[in-house]
């Protein structure tokens, strides 16, 4: 018997048809979705390359899943769009930073630095350069660097200064160790080695520190000393003995860079001759004179009168020093008669009157000391400087980034209107801090503790933060064009 088409069994099938088209088309954009985000990226870790897939959307959320540790002053280069979302075919470039030391105009500061040569690390410091700055690399912290990788030159010679001797090296490409090596430059613990250009040269220059002890010979200056004289007259002066100078030897322990003192500590110090007081002897002062005067007055008249009342008790009469009887009808006694009269003792002061509940005294408690101030942290790195001085450094940090030309220029009047380029920049409504006005300022801690007075650690986080955030400066500078921020 054949089925027979109802009303409700043909809403049945045709729910279960508009189900059916529903589930195939879910899957197809699922399908769909999955071939679009799934991408083949070509990820480079200092220097080695591999291609991975993903589905990672950015290159953190890329470098996470590769297991890859990038540390604050690292950079992370990649070809996405604008946006910072991975496409296919991307690229990511991983270069990790290593720490060495820089000289700008006699200054010297840590630089963290991604340079694979000498020349390549003060060619960064070119790129950008406004003005004259004379950059200096010291190299002798890194020692690692000396002796793999870090090569002096790539493109050239490189002419090496030692012992007060200059010759060249051929082959640039090799690491200082070994271009030392070859000129039978044996480097001392504290030799220190840079590397500089000069006319168009690299330069690889040995300084030898040595250290050693000097005496000598320093003057030990008399004192004076000031006495009363009574046979002067007021304001007369007269020396009494003439002061002459001691002697003192002292040793010093002394660092010498090229044979010339760089700098000295005092090690000891003996007196080998005495210093000799000078005496000046000056007359009292008028006040003080007839003050002596005065005394010597008095004393003559007290022994004259102690004269007069031994002579007055003698003949009975009412002399200073004898009691004559009183009202009350009394008289000396028999066996006072013979003897000389006593002075008559003061009476003792009247005693204020004491309240009947006298208050408590009260007690007076030294206030606590106020709490020392909070040492300063040991000055490192770009320690407050000018807004040039600042300004030279970023110089060489944004060309590691590849920054040049118009992105530098738009760095420059990006942080010229957020600070001045000055370090200690601070905006009373936002309280956005230092050059790059980071907002919150303490989250510039993960780039160095000392960020509050360290210009080199605001510039490294600042362009990290443009990196991160808008790719570029020129990015991030039209940004604050239309909005006044970034």
């Amino acid at each position: 018997m054949a089925r027979r088409w109802t009303p409700q069994r043909f809403v049945k099938l045709r729910r279960i048809r508009v189900a059916i088209c529903a589930v195939t088309m879910v899957l197809a954009m699922l399908l769909t979705f999955a071939l679009t985000t799934r991408k083949t990226v070509a990820l480079t870790v200092n220097g080695e390359t591999k291609t991975v897939s993903t589905y990672a959307m950015s290159a953190t959320r890329l470098l996470q899943e590769q297991g890859v540790d990038v540390r604050s002053h690292d950079l992370v280069e990649t070809t996405a769009s604008v946006s910072g979302r991975l496409e296919n075919h991307s690229v990511v470039t991983v270069r990790s930073a290593y720490q060495t030391t820089i000289n700008i105009d006699g200054h010297d500061m840590p630089f963290w630095t991604v340079a694979t040569s000498a020349d390549q690390l003060l060619g960064f410091f070119k790129q950008n350069e406004q003005q004259a700055a004379k950059v200096t690399v010291n190299i002798g912290n890194v020692y690692d660097k000396l002796t793999g990788g870090f090569v002096i030159n790539k493109d050239g010679p490189v002419t090496v200064i030692a012992d007060g001797k200059t010759s060249v090296a051929a082959d640039g490409k090799l690491p200082a160790a070994s271009i030392l090596d070859a000129k039978a430059i044996v480097l001392g613990k504290e030799d220190r080695v840079s590397v500089e250009e000069e006319d168009d040269k690299t330069i690889l220059r040995v300084k030898r520190v040595t250290h050693g002890r000097e005496t000598r010979t320093a003057l030990l200056p008399f004192q004076s000393r000031t006495i009363i004289d009574p046979s002067l007259e007021p304001g007369q002066t007269a020396l009494r003995q003439a002061g002459v100078n001691g002697e003192k030897e002292q040793v010093f322990e002394v660092t010498y860079v090229d044979g010339v003192a760089e700098s000295e500590q005092l090690v000891s110090e003996t007196t080998t001759k005495a210093a000799l007081d000078q005496v000046v002897a000056v007359g009292p002062d008028k006040s003080q004179a007839s003050t002596d005067d005065k005394q010597h007055a008095n004393k003559g008249k007290n022994k004259e009168g102690d004269k007069n009342g031994q002579g007055s008790g003698s003949d009975g009469s009412s002399g200073s020093g004898q009691t004559s009887g009183g009202d009350d009808g009394g008289s000396s006694s028999p066996a006072q008669a013979g003897k000389p009269a006593q002075p008559a003792q003061p009476a003792p002061p009247a005693q204020p009157s004491q309240p009947a509940n006298p208050p408590a005294p009260v007690e007076h408690q030294t206030p606590p000391a106020p709490p020392a101030p909070a040492p300063e942290p040991t000055p490192t790195g770009l320690w407050r400087p000018s807004p040039a001085q600042a300004m030279v450094y970023a110089q060489g940090a944004a060309a590691q980034y590849g920054w040049s030309g118009q992105n530098w220029e738009d760095l420059v009047k990006l942080w010229n209107r957020e600070s001045g380029w000055r370090w200690w920049a601070e905006n009373p409504d936002s309280h956005a801090y230092g050059i790059p006005q980071s907002m919150p300022a303490d989250q510039m801690a993960q780039f160095g503790a000392n960020w509050h007075d360290d210009a080199s650690i605001q510039i490294a986080w600042g362009l990290n933060y443009i990196a991160g955030r808008y790719g570029t400066p020129a990015e991030a500078w039209r940004h604050s064009e239309q909005f006044g921020w970034y």
